[in-house]
């Protein structure tokens, strides 16, 4: 499951709550509902391509979400510029309607420049952002250094304090389990699948949100063998391969990511044809 920490602005400080006009109460935000992680399109030069960018948000338009997650690991953040991280969370801004969450990752390696992306997110207009686990001096990514890291960006004790006497809300991190999730008590997910069957993970929810259970298990069995292949089997090659054969502006990824090759292909349109999705 995925544990989000989320930061929602609040002005030009960051606070776990949003307040409404009045200011006479905190209310809590919502994450309920399903993201697509979304994938970043780029030109044959690899330069973000804006242009399909919002071709795709259009069509996402359409679907039931929740919301969009930004610079995830499925839009190759890692790949981008600081610039580009923050001028494609304010063009996916500029056309998101209001309703709609745009949840932007923020992690950096370093704390200090993490603190600083966050603050450029909040102002390019994220309702809350994603921090990772600093990662590449990975043996001293200790308890007390990520504690440190985690304290410096989101305050935790804060948020814990505050969180206290108020449901912890958990998203699944991924289309494959994300009934078992609602089973337990999940309120969402973030999921890259969502990219290419963003209306059949909206169903997946509303059945499980009501309690058809039976049929939910039916849809959550189809979606298990494409989820595993845009994620751990093939990773974001795959995902834009498919977001191709959807309908969608998937492309090719920023190097030095590759294609597929022609026998990871077939392997794919086996695993969404062999489901019916193909």
């Amino acid at each position: 499951m995925l544990c989000v920490r989320v930061w929602t602005r609040c002005g030009v400080r960051y606070r776990p709550w949003r307040r409404n006009v009045s200011h006479k109460a905190a209310a809590r935000l919502d994450l309920s509902g399903i993201y697509p992680p979304i994938a970043t399109p780029f030109t044959a030069k690899e330069d973000v391509d804006y242009r399909k960018l919002e071709e795709n948000l259009q069509k996402y338009d359409k679907i039931p979400f929740k919301g969009l997650v930004v610079q995830g690991s499925n839009g190759e953040y890692p790949y981008l510029t600081e610039e580009e991280r923050v001028e494609v969370v304010e063009a996916v801004r500029r056309s998101l309607p209001l309703g709609k969450l745009l949840l932007a990752g923020s992690g950096c390696e370093s704390t200090r420049a993490t603190v600083q992306l966050t603050a450029k997110m909040a102002a390019a207009g994220a309702d809350a952002v994603l921090v990772v686990n600093p990662c590449f001096y990975k043996g001293k990514m200790d308890s007390r250094a990520l504690i440190h890291h985690f304290t410096k960006i989101t305050r935790i004790g804060l948020i814990v304090h505050k969180t206290k006497a108020q449901d912890f809300q958990v998203l699944a991190g991924s289309a494959g389990f994300l009934m078992a999730a609602y089973c337990v008590g999940a309120v969402g997910g973030v999921c890259a699948l969502a990219n290419v069957l963003g209306q059949e993970l909206c169903e997946l929810e509303r059945l499980c949100r009501s309690g058809r259970w039976e049929e939910a298990k039916v849809l959550q069995q189809r979606l298990i063998e494409p989820n595993a292949a845009v994620t751990r089997k093939l990773g974001v090659p795959a995902l834009k391969q498919a977001m191709e054969w959807f309908g969608y502006h998937g492309g090719a990824c920023r190097s030095p990511l590759q294609p597929l090759t022609e026998a990871e292909t077939q392997l794919l349109r086996r695993d969404f044809s062999t489901n019916r999705w193909l």
